[in-house]
């Protein structure tokens, strides 16, 4: 039987952590766009990209009944995708930009456009075996669930938590607070593996977590050290 352990619960950030991109957003924008009459280069478009999300605001829909919200977040996409390609080239003209952003939104709703990080599933299988509590608390929208399915990996969790439901966004607190009720024990001490510094580190700390930044590590394969490591220096 394993030792007790301190840290009681192990929750992951999704995109850049768990999950990757296949190919470039904008190397996937270009090759869709390219269907419905816009040619523009990759770098042009990722780069647009890049800076329109970091300004748009969280998926939060206060007040919204709870069937409404995945069409919400919908519409967030469309707005940003098309206030990318606008960004990208203001002249840009698709022939039916509404079917593009329809192949868009299905490709990034399934297992085609991401892929597993390196060790991503070595560290689920030994966090498992050991008996920890995983969850995913993420700022992404409700196709999660069906890509982790299709990533083979949604079997690990026992809660995924995202701003839709929670009323909440990383690097809030109350996000992460809100996924560890979720499991059962809001008080309990607990790891959150993410990449950024503002949502995932500086956040989790905020919420009281222990924060792993993805970077720190060679392939997640070595988080279960780096775990053990932690519940060595706390007891």
């Amino acid at each position: 039987m394993n030792p007790p352990t301190p840290l009681r619960a192990v929750l992951f950030d999704a995109t850049g952590t768990l999950l990757l991109f296949r190919e470039s957003v904008g190397e996937t924008y270009r090759t869709f766009a390219l269907e419905f009459g816009v040619d523009l280069p990759a770098t042009r478009i990722a780069e647009a990209f890049r800076r329109i999300l970091a300004h748009a605001d969280p998926m939060l829909f206060p007040g919204e009944p709870r069937e409404r919200r995945p069409g919400l977040e919908r519409e967030w996409w469309w707005r940003l995708v098309r206030a990318t390609f606008r960004a990208a080239d203001s002249t840009a003209r698709f022939s039916d930009f509404d079917a593009c952003f329809d192949r868009l939104w299905s490709h990034y709703g399934g297992g085609a456009a991401w892929q597993l990080a390196p060790g991503s599933r070595d560290a689920l299988e030994a966090l498992r075996a050991r008996g920890v509590p995983m969850a995913v608390v993420s700022n992404f929208d409700h196709r999660l669930p069906n890509i982790l399915r299709a990533l083979e990996i949604d079997q690990y969790f026992e809660r995924i938590t995202i701003p839709a439901e929670a009323g909440f966004a990383k690097p809030d607190r109350r996000i992460f607070e809100a996924a560890l009720q979720g499991l059962g024990d809001p008080s309990r001490r607990a790891v959150y593996v993410g990449d950024r510094a503002i949502e995932d580190v500086a956040g989790a700390r905020g919420a009281g977590l222990l924060p792993i930044q993805v970077s720190s590590l060679a392939t997640l394969a070595e988080l279960p050290a780096r775990i053990e490591a932690i519940e060595q220096e706390l007891t």
